[in-house]
Formats: C-alpha cells, sequence, structure tokens
C-alpha cells in the first residue's frame, strides 16, 4: 500500500444564502423565502488545486467523516456542503438537495476559482450526487412528485467532472424499503402485527437462515406497505388541496424501520457484518427509535424520498443517463450498505469509465480503522490522478 503524505489542513467555514419563494417553511431556521446553509472547506496548507470534490448529504452533517477529513489530509481540496435540512429531514425533499448542492458548486467556481468538480456521493450522498449529475447532464425535472417546485430544468445546474460513490446504498426509497418492519398491518396502531413477519417475535416459524420463499415473501410484503403509506399520503394530500383550510401540510409517524433480513441472517447478501446488528446498533431497537429512517414525516417530502414508486432520487435509474468517469467503493464489513448496494450501482453506470473496489475488513465508517481508511483514500488518490481530475 502506498504512503500517503499528510498535510495540515485548515477548515473553512463560510455560508451560502439565497431567496426562494415558498407557500410555507419546512425549515425552522431563517426568514420566510430565504434558503441558509453552511458549508466547509478543508484545504491542505500549502497545497494549490484547480479541483475540488464536494460532498453532500441529504440531511449533512458529514464534514468530520473520517474519510471526508483523509482526503484533505492526503493534499486534495475537499468542501462539505450542508444542505438546507442540515440534522432534519422530516420536511425534505430531494429536489430541493440538488438546488442546494448546485448553489455549492457554483459558489465553489465563483468564490474559490475551482475548475473542476468532483462529487463524492458518501453513504446516502451517493444517491443525491448521481441525482444532482443526471439533472445536470439531462435536466428533466419540473417538479416536486407532490407537484410542487422547484423546476430543476430551470435550476442551472453545472455537471460535475467526476462522481465517487462511497459506501453507498442505492437511494433513500430503495433502503427504506428494504429495511421496513412488513409485519406492521395497521399505522395507526404498530402492535397489530403479522406474527410470521415479525422478526423479532421469538415464536415466529421462521427463523434464520431463512428460505428463498420466505425472504420473496418478506420483500413482497416492503414493497406493499411503502405502497400503502403512498397511497394514503397521495389521498390526504389531494383532500388537503380541495380543502378551503390554510392548511397545506401534515405531519405523520412511521413505526417499524429497521427490520431486513440481512441484519437477522448474514447468509443474505453475505459480508463480513456481524448478525443481529446494524449500523446504528440493535435493530430491533432501532425499529422503533426516535432515529430511524423516516421517523417523521410529512405527505411532500414522504413522496419526494421515501415513496418506493415516486422518489426522482433513484440512483439506479440516474446512474444509466450519467456520462462522466464513475468511482465505486464498496466496504466488505458494512453494517449499512452491503454488497448489493455497491454491485447494482456500479452495474447501473451506463458506460464503461467506472471502475469498483471493495475494502477487506471496512465498516460503515472506518472508526478505528486507520489501514482501511488508508486504502481508500489512495484509491480515491489513484483514480483521480488516473483520469487527470486532481
Amino acid at each position: 500500500m502506498t504512503t500517503l503524505q499528510r498535510h495540515d489542513i485548515d477548515r473553512i467555514a463560510f455560508p451560502i444564502v439565497f431567496q426562494e419563494p415558498s407557500s410555507f417553511k419546512d425549515t425552522y431556521a431563517g426568514a420566510m423565502d430565504m434558503v441558509f446553509f453552511e458549508c466547509q472547506l478543508l484545504r491542505p496548507k500549502n497545497v494549490a488545486s484547480r479541483t475540488a470534490i464536494i460532498f453532500s448529504h441529504p440531511i449533512g452533517g458529514g464534514s468530520w467523516l473520517p474519510l471526508v477529513t483523509s482526503l484533505a489530509h492526503a493534499g486534495l481540496h475537499v468542501i462539505y456542503a450542508n444542505t438546507r435540512y442540515r440534522g432534519n429531514d422530516s420536511a425534505l425533499t430531494m429536489e430541493k438537495c440538488v438546488v442546494d448542492l448546485g448553489r455549492a458548486i457554483r459558489n465553489a467556481k465563483q468564490k474559490f476559482g475551482y475548475e473542476k468538480i468532483i462529487l463524492g456521493g458518501w453513504s446516502g450522498g451517493g444517491s443525491l450526487s448521481l441525482f444532482y449529475q443526471q439533472q445536470a447532464e439531462k435536466p428533466s425535472v419540473t417538479a416536486t412528485p407532490a407537484g410542487d417546485p422547484p423546476d430543476l430544468t430551470q435550476a442551472g445546474l453545472i455537471p460535475a467532472e467526476g462522481v465517487m460513490l462511497l459506501a453507498a446504498h442505492i437511494s433513500r426509497a430503495g433502503t427504506l424499503t428494504e429495511w421496513m418492519d412488513p409485519s406492521i398491518l395497521d399505522e395507526s396502531d404498530p402492535s397489530k402485527r403479522d406474527p410470521e413477519l415479525d422478526l423479532y417475535d421469538a415464536n415466529n416459524p421462521n427463523q434464520p437462515p431463512y428460505t428463498e420463499q420466505f425472504v420473496a415473501r418478506f420483500r413482497a410484503a416492503q414493497i406493499a406497505r411503502n405502497r400503502r403509506i403512498t397511497a394514503w399520503v397521495k389521498d390526504k394530500l389531494a383532500t388537503l388541496r380541495s380543502s378551503r383550510a390554510k392548511s397545506i401540510e401534515h405531519c405523520f409517524t412511521v413505526y417499524g424501520t429497521m427490520m431486513d433480513v440481512r441484519w437477522q441472517d448474514p447468509t443474505i447478501d453475505p459480508n463480513q457484518r456481524k448478525p443481529n446488528w446494524c449500523y446504528l446498533g440493535d435493530p430491533e431497537v432501532v425499529n422503533n427509535g426516535p432515529v430511524g429512517l423516516a421517523r417523521f414525516c410529512t405527505l411532500r417530502s414522504w413522496l419526494s424520498q421515501w415513496s418506493y414508486d415516486d422518489s426522482n432520487a433513484d440512483s439506479i435509474a440516474c446512474a444509466q443517463e450519467i456520462s462522466c468517469p464513475v468511482l465505486v467503493i464498496g466496504n466488505l464489513a458494512d453494517d449499512a450498505c452491503t454488497p448489493s448496494h455497491t454491485h447494482r450501482l456500479y452495474e447501473a453506470v451506463g458506460h464503461d469509465d467506472k471502475e469498483i473496489h471493495e475494502i477487506d475488513g471496512a465498516t460503515h465508517y472506518y472508526i478505528g480503522q486507520d489501514k482501511q481508511l488508508a486504502e481508500a483514500t489512495g484509491i480515491c488518490l489513484g483514480w483521480l490522478e488516473k483520469k487527470g481530475l486532481n
């Protein structure tokens, strides 16, 4: 393994603020019709570059991630762009996240003078990066799935020169659906369950290792539950729009969003993860805990980021339409993004200018894994140099 040179870095925080008319607020802070979010530039001292790697994630918060920081210490200029939904995805719409990422890219070019932009799609940032790049190259989305602004064909999105997908999953909607508890029969009363689909019920006759027939039934029930919620959301939204009330949104809770046959049975989509565990801890605890995916939602947000059939931020579809070089890195002990996600992303890229690497023993975040972190950093550096993008 190549020894990486380590540079001291400066962390420069800066805001991005712009006007955007809206009929209601979907973020807490800031004045009406104003968007604010914070970015960090991680700049190696005494190292000039015309290239910036820009990371973003729908709910942000990754500027201190090990790989983000490691790339900067290795001599690369890195920008972490939070979105307006930093830390709270209750009302998040993916189309507005694309607008925010577009503003960060334009700012990097105009304020800091970077000529080349590489999108760093870490974890949930992978689907955002691919959605952004698809719309920058081939703009087609004129509204959110609820029919609201923004119109991305009018957003002036600047295409990036490359995309790095790092421990990334296929989409927020796809991931949520694969993690949904299909045993819940009544959204208003999650205690009403089908015991034969409840993986956490000790009396369930279906126990790991699961049969192919049970897995197929389980997966079909997960999709069916997502679609039931979507149908309810669309009916509720239609009712609100047809009424004279000023209420134009509705908030709701989704229980049971961390139940996946893979967590209980590591022979399914196998890698080096440990059983009965996920990246947030014990999956049975997370299933109804406060930080599960989609726990608190709004109607419009559900359609944009969580609906299995309606979300535009589908990495598999988006990857087929981009033309820039793509690097895919998967972690072989990842307990969030399992190998099928890594390979589905790679296979979905609709051209041959792509590479895939998998890192032995690496967990989702590389916490306490200096060797694996250095390997991932080295792969990124080598790919950027090979493509003339550094």
